[in-house]
């Protein structure tokens, strides 16, 4: 067997290494060596310590990576490493900073993965969610320094030079105002090298690693402007421009703080959700005693003591205790749910009023939290169709801005007769101001913000263009059991079923997870009798043998018979088959979602229209129907039925959402345009949907729907701001009509204004 790796960037299209810093928008705005990172990376002494292996013998390693800008870096890093011989997979998230890598070839060391990074120009260190923060923080503050010296420096190189200008040093000769100049040099220089440190530092990482970004043109700008003013002191010149160095490099980073800061507000949901992790779990030993393990630490089985007002922090079963959970991260609900002995808890949720005790049933990166976050980093991380043309035009505008630049310079230094300092001023104002930041931040912007909107209301989303399409639906498909009603049948006492059969059924039905399979076993959980050669065929039943009879649970025509004295029957049912037996039938009711009326009728008032397909008797199938006022439906309508159906809707040019449970609906799910899935707990991941809500609300459809159209229509503004942007600025620049100061003040303003548009949808609450 051949496995064949794709590494995330060439998944993404990603551009190329000299189209760094043009698509980072979850990335902090400098790249830092802090101590605090170095003190980390000597966690790494030891690599095989951090390493997590599953039962197949597949290995993997999760580190933090320091000094990633764009997919340029992730290419690099992710290339880098798949050259090691022995790698089966590899993962860069620009968001969080999470390197994930597998690997089953117990020759290679887990310190021959850490220096390959490190080789190529990066910061390692073991991955941990307290520890993006702490960057972050320090990110701030190394930012707000910078800025405050090159403000102070700024405001007193400006006073010297305005005495300068106004022609007051002037009446006292030259050699005073050489004097000025050389005290606008002691302030101005090493104010330049102390606050130019974020852009200084992240050009010589970008050269050094043999690729360019925009802090390059910066760091030039700066430093020819202050080389160029020393040199004018030293020959006694009239004029010197450190007043234009400080000022610049104060401007730049206020730019660069304020979008720093906007940056942080509409972060990654994945960064906030590793936030929700604990750190450590209280185990109790068989001997009673409790100590403290690492929460990815806890084996599974373990029995954990949860205190009120911690974070769960492994998923678990509970063993002992009442409670009150705020459950709003895997539901949506903001509402408290009660717990009590037997009830599932997930990790990262809180546990509100009395401690309890769970036995844990998976922790670390098999905890449902740990799931979530993968999706969303998967989801963050993706390049849709807008954030693919704008990488396409990023690729293309970067050299052309390069050669613009170049072309001014000659242009006005030997066409147009200006001086060298002229020219130089004119091509370091058309770096500058012709920056595409705001173009590479256009879409990912608000698909950040989009994926943290959908997450607190209770959506994942699985697919990397799903708001893309979602935004495109013009038609709506329902399936019934599980969508439109809650999934959870009960099965409807009666006298007259037998209760041996019953026990026959809960022994074929525990080996399903359809709903009324599960209804069975509710009804009789522990079967002495097993079944075996079981086989189940979706829209149909189970068939098996016990006892070495044949025996079969499903719909009436699996079952061998007709079911028509029951066509009016409201009741949902199951027929059990047995070989020398008639035919009995169970009969379940499953109750709607309490606003599935009021989540149609929102669809409705949206302009969509909405059908009900579902494989249960037509019976069920209007009573359903006309309770939640759709008119369109079909009964017993099978899975290739269904996708038959999607398939004449698209023919007609209809895009399609599809709305079903993930299971039997996995073939219509895949047949939409979209599709949206319900699911809970550890079943996320069998959705094979584009996007999955957690919850009983049928809200969540309405919410969805919306915030793609929010997004499509913020994303289009986003690139017509940034269009608008550079065809304003490109000539001016050109024409010599602004300063570097002023080519400064505008690429920075024109970042923050993208980023501040997509934050708006931050104000969306679903109306």
């Amino acid at each position: 067997m051949t496995t064949t790796v794709r590494t995330y960037a060439d998944e993404l299209g990603a551009p190329s290494a000299d189209c760094c810093d043009l698509g980072a928008m979850a990335t902090d705005a400098v790249s830092l060596r802090t101590p605090s990172s170095r003190e980390a990376a000597e966690d790494l002494a030891d690599p095989s310590a951090f390493v997590h292996e599953d039962t197949d013998g597949t290995r993997h390693l999760h580190l933090f990576v320091d000094g990633l800008h764009c997919a340029g870096c992730i290419r690099k890093i992710e290339g880098g490493l798949l050259s090691l011989r022995g790698i089966d997979a590899t993962r860069v998230n620009m968001s969080t900073g999470r390197l994930a890598v597998s690997w089953r070839d117990a020759d290679l060391k887990p310190a021959r993965i850490v220096n390959t990074v490190q080789s190529l120009g990066y910061g390692v260190a073991p991955f941990d969610p307290e520890g993006i923060r702490d960057h972050t923080d320090t990110t701030d503050r190394f930012l707000l320094s910078s800025l405050a010296v090159a403000g102070f420096a700024a405001a007193n190189v400006m006073l010297l030079s305005v005495s300068i200008w106004a022609g007051a040093v002037s009446d006292m000769g030259p050699a005073t105002r050489d004097m000025f100049h050389w005290i606008s040099a002691a302030i101005a220089l090493p104010a330049v090298a102390f606050a130019g440190r974020p852009f200084f530092y992240s050009a010589f990482g970008a050269l050094r690693g043999s690729r360019m970004n925009m802090d390059v043109p910066i760091s030039l700008a700066v430093i020819l402007a202050a080389v160029m003013s020393l040199h004018q002191t030293m020959m006694g010149r009239e004029h010197a421009y450190f007043d234009a160095a400080i000022s610049l490099l104060f401007f730049l980073l206020i730019g660069r703080y304020l979008d720093h800061r906007a940056r942080t507000k509409a972060r990654s949901t994945a960064t906030h959700l590793l936030g929700l992790t604990a750190a450590n779990a209280t185990v109790i030993d068989p001997d009673g005693q409790h100590r403290l393990l690492p929460a990815r630490s806890v084996p599974v089985g373990a029995h954990v003591h949860v205190a009120a007002g911690e974070r769960v922090p492994v998923d678990g079963i509970i063993l002992s205790g009442v409670s009150s959970l705020d459950s709003s991260l895997v539901t949506g609900e903001t509402v408290p749910a009660e717990i009590a002995e037997g009830a599932q808890l997930f990790a990262g949720t809180m546990n509100l009023t009395a401690p309890v005790v769970i036995r844990a049933t998976a922790s670390g990166e098999d905890t449902l939290l740990a799931e979530i976050v993968r999706l969303v980093e998967t989801t963050e991380q993706d390049r849709t169709k807008y954030v693919q043309i704008a990488d396409k035009a990023a690729r293309i505008y970067a050299p052309a801005v390069h050669i613009l630049a170049l072309v001014a310079f000659v242009g006005w230094w030997s066409f147009i007769g200006a001086g060298l300092e002229t020219s130089i001023m004119v091509a370091v104002a058309v770096l500058i101001i012709t920056c595409p930041c705001a173009l590479g931040l256009a879409v990912p912007a608000v698909q950040v913000v989009a994926t943290g909107v959908l997450l607190r209301a209770g959506i994942l989303i699985k697919s990397k263009d799903g708001l893309e399409r979602l935004a495109e639906i013009d038609t709506v498909v329902f399936d019934k059991t599980g969508t439109l009603t809650v999934g959870r049948p009960e099965l409807v006492r009666d006298e007259t079923i037998d209760q041996t059969r019953l026990e026959r059924a809960s022994a074929l039905a525990i080996h399903s997870t359809h709903p009324m399979s599960k209804a069975v076993v509710r009804t009789f959980p522990s079967p002495r009798m097993n079944a075996s050669d079981i086989e189940e065929r979706p829209g149909f039943g189970l068939s098996g043998k016990i006892d070495g009879k044949s025996i079969r649970l499903g719909n009436a025509a699996w079952c061998g018979t007709d079911g028509s004295e029951n066509d009016g029957s409201e009741f949902l049912e199951l027929w059990l088959a047995e070989e020398g037996q008639s035919p009995v039938r169970f009969r379940f009711s499953d109750r709607l979602r309490p606003d599935a009326r009021e989540a149609v009728t929102a669809l409705q008032e949206m302009g969509l229209r909405l059908e009900l397909l579902s494989g249960d008797r037509p019976a069920i199938v209007n009573e359903v129907a006309q309770r939640t006022g759709i008119d369109a439906w079909q009964g017993q309508c099978l899975p290739t039925a269904k996708c038959e159906r999607l398939d004449r809707l698209s023919a007609r040019g209809r895009k399609v959402l599809m709305i079903g449970d993930g299971l039997n609906d996995a073939p219509a799910l895949a047949a939409g345009h979209a599709s949206i899935s319900p699911a809970s707990g550890a079943e996320i991941s069998q959705a094979a949907a584009d996007f999955v809500f957690q919850g009983e609300k049928l809200s969540a459809v309405v919410t969805a729907l919306k915030v793609a159209r929010v997004s499509n229509r913020l994303v289009r503004q986003n690139i017509g701001l940034a269009v608008v942007y550079n065809v304003i600025a490109v000539p001016i620049a050109v024409a010599g009509l602004v300063t570097p100061l002023i080519a400064a003040v505008a690429m920075s303003t024109s970042s923050i204004v993208v980023t501040l548009n997509a934050m708006r949808l931050k104000l969306f609450r679903g109306n």
